[in-house]
């Protein structure tokens, strides 16, 4: 054992395994909780597993499909007989031959290397809402009637799921107070690209596209308010903060102009500030003829409380993946939620799902529409997902979130506010809602340990960190932590003290933290800047040999 993991286990959990007796570690564990810390002794397994395209041995099998009978063959024919020519493959594809065990070995031994909502907290992916979702809504969307079904199929036969797709638009739509949805996104940044698409078709349907060339979004608000419109073909203009944190009104009213064809903007923004004034800024933009759409992939502060439309907006999106519950996972289980006014109503993407008497219905024929954004419905499992919490959770327990949510956030930023090296810019003595954007700076100034570091010794106390603030880090040395209504007050306690451990260890050994983590499979990540070098990325096993195997 080294001197710094010699350090670092003495009294206290994320360093180096050392032996002692039972009731010992029971008493230590005992004085770290009557201590505030909750820190946890925690250590990550680690296996030299190798990829599984090297593993297997010729004629391992995991299982054997029985061939079909003989009286289906003579009635059917083969099943090879079905497949259309040129879809043949010239050669059986190259696959590891293994046994069941070692298969589910080899998955089970990464996931034992891998921090997620089930092993630890999750509350520092900063702006991301990671919420626990029930395991309920595995059951329900795995299950055959929902599994099985196929995009092609007819309506007809897919009502409940039209139904549940169709119910669901109408609570988001009660929640937002707008008109219109699409739940056809596949991510929250994919919702805000369809409300830039949207904007200009509306523009476009005006006569006034050649004219307005311009979207203003804000500094605090996500990046995507800023990526998506530039995408979409316009100039983006961004707005900074003034002394509290809010857009600058007066910068705000002088960007706008007959050029502006909206705003995209959050509120709160990703500072957590919520800007009082929102509906100042919304009738700027109507002035001027243009347009208002809010971000609100991060709402659980305000359900209940505020909506996009009471503050006058044209648009707004959620994000099913955060705010309702659905796991997380941006282009994958992930839906961006976008609702409107019944002005933007005619472009939304089809096909929309529609209801007439008793019956569902997929509608494609919409001349004045933006066409699709994703296949057939788009990620619909996370609308069943979002289905069931929101039929769970009621009126009243949607308030409740938002409730919980702040107390948790408020909470915590009493326990971190505490913390040497911490602080927290803008709007001195105002409060924030569901997030802090705090800053390390001070932290780093005294001892050179810095955001990075810190949430790389976070996760030796097995403390999910992998993303704590996005960029651009207009906070020097940000971290965003997002206590929503999932935390207890143990989780927010073990949280603010494991800050409170890195700061501390960062004052009196700064190295030790910098050479973290300690505690993990992966000690340190290596060649980061491969990242950025496309000649090293290697998404296919064959891509791997290729270009890594083959530099070798």
């Amino acid at each position: 054992m080294n001197s710094q993991c010699s350090r670092a286990v003495e009294g206290g959990a994320g360093g180096a395994p050392f032996k002692e007796a039972p009731q010992e570690k029971v008493a230590r564990l005992g004085r770290l909780r009557r201590d505030g810390g909750m820190l946890r002794d925690y250590h990550a397994p680690r296996y030299d597993e190798p990829f599984i395209m090297e593993q297997g041995t010729p004629g391992e099998r995991g299982i054997f499909v029985p061939l079909a009978e003989e009286g289906v063959t003579e009635a059917v024919g083969a099943a090879a007989d079905y497949i259309p020519e040129g879809m043949n493959r010239a050669a059986a594809p190259v696959l590891p031959e293994m046994a069941q065990y070692q298969v589910m070995r080899h998955y089970l031994r990464y996931s034992q290397m891998t921090l997620g909502m089930d092993l630890g907290s999750d509350i520092s992916e900063g702006t991301c809402t990671m919420k626990y979702s029930p395991r309920m809504h595995e059951e329900l969307i795995r299950g055959h009637k929902a599994a099985d079904l196929h995009p092609l199929q007819d309506e007809d036969t897919m009502q409940g799921l039209l139904e549940i797709v169709y119910e669901t638009g109408q609570y988001l739509k009660a929640i937002s107070g707008m008109d219109a949805f699409t739940l056809e996104p596949g991510g929250g940044s994919h919702a805000v690209f369809t409300n830039a698409c949207v904007m200009r078709r509306y523009f476009e349907a005006r006569g006034e596209l050649d004219q307005r060339t311009e979207m203003i979004t804000t500094i605090f608000s996500h990046p995507c308010d800023a990526a998506t419109p530039m995408v979409a073909g316009f100039k983006v203009i961004t707005v900074m903060p003034d002394e509290n944190g809010y857009p600058d009104l007066e910068a705000f009213k002088a960007a706008v102009s007959e050029h502006t064809v909206g705003c995209m903007i959050t509120n709160p923004e990703d500072t957590g500030i919520y800007n009082p004034q929102i509906d100042k800024y919304v009738e700027v933009l109507h002035d001027a003829g243009a347009l208002a759409f809010t971000d609100q992939a991060n709402a659980n502060g305000i359900l209940g409380y505020a909506r996009a439309r009471d503050a006058g907006f044209d648009a707004c999106h959620f994000n099913l993946h955060k705010t309702f519950s659905s796991p997380h996972g941006c282009e994958g289980p992930a839906t961006g939620a976008y609702m409107c006014t019944d002005k933007l109503a005619p472009y939304l993407p089809v096909p929309i799902v529609t209801k007439l008497g008793d019956r569902y219905h997929l509608e494609y024929d919409r001349p004045e529409s933006i066409g699709r954004v994703r296949g057939f419905l788009g990620n619909w499992m996370g609308v069943v997902r979002a289905y069931s919490w929101i039929r769970n959770m009621g009126p009243d327990g949607l308030k409740e979130v938002a409730e919980i949510s702040v107390l948790n956030n408020n909470y915590l930023d009493n326990l971190l506010m505490a913390v040497k090296g911490v602080s927290r810019p803008y709007a001195e003595g105002h409060r924030r809602l569901d997030q802090v954007r705090y800053s390390l700076e001070q932290l780093k100034e005294d001892t050179g340990v810095g955001t990075e570091a810190v949430r790389d010794r976070m996760i030796d106390f097995g403390v999910q960190s992998y993303w704590m603030s996005h960029h651009p880090w207009i906070v020097p040395e940000p971290f965003t932590p997002e206590p929503c209504e999932t935390y207890s007050k143990d989780d927010l306690d073990e949280w603010a003290a494991v800050i409170k451990r890195a700061s501390d260890e960062a004052y009196a050994d700064p190295q030790f933290v910098l050479d973290a983590p300690h505690a993990q499979a992966i000690e340190q990540m290596r060649r980061t800047e491969a990242l950025e070098e496309h000649d090293q990325w290697a998404f296919t096993w064959r891509a791997y040999k290729k270009k890594i195997r083959g530099a070798e």
